[in-house]
């Protein structure tokens, strides 16, 4: 019972404070003429160095035991930054895909469709992911690759690319 009435409370702030965030993404949004300035550079590649767990395993093998514990602390950290970049992207990449979806011309609509699909994926996967990734800061148990963050993060870019070249997007592709 006890268990319950605690999942039902965290799952009522988790809901609190998803609704609050989305407030204010929508507020600044709306506040801001032109996405591509909020925009956040994710280097895909380093995130990737980050997750990888043969890296991990590699840092794990070479390092004295306290400076691994540091070093991983620091890397998921890292991680954790990335994730919320992407997710940020994804935000304001979800503000454009809408705009676009009310285009007459349906190859701009289905470009649109997929990047909100990816983009809602993206975040809800980053949901996810920080609060995993933040539990491994505290206890020593394996971390879970987050290799699919970065193949949805790419497949979103792949689509605001095409979104560009057929809707005008001023500099958001290049901006990611």
């Amino acid at each position: 019972m006890t268990i319950s009435i605690a999942i039902v409370v965290c799952s009522i702030v988790v809901l609190v404070l998803l609704i609050r965030l989305a407030r204010r993404q929508y507020i600044v949004a709306r506040r801001q003429e032109n996405p591509a300035d909020q925009i956040r550079s994710v280097d895909i590649e380093a995130f990737r160095n980050l997750i990888d767990p043969h890296e991990e395993q590699y840092l794990q093998e070479r390092l004295p035991a306290a400076e691994f514990r540091k070093i991983k602390r620091q890397r998921i950290r890292a991680a954790c930054d990335y994730i919320l970049c992407a997710a940020h992207n994804a935000g304001l990449l979800l503000s454009l895909a809408e705009a676009a979806r009310h285009s007459p011309d349906p190859q701009v609509v289905a470009a649109a469709t997929r990047l909100i699909d990816n983009a809602v994926r993206l975040r809800l996967y980053a949901l996810q992911a920080i609060p995993k990734l933040y539990i491994a800061l505290w206890l020593p148990v394996g971390r879970r690759s987050h290799v699919a963050l970065a193949d949805r993060y790419e497949t979103m870019v792949r689509h605001v690319v095409l979104l560009g070249l057929r809707y005008p997007a001023g500099s958001i592709s290049s901006a990611l």
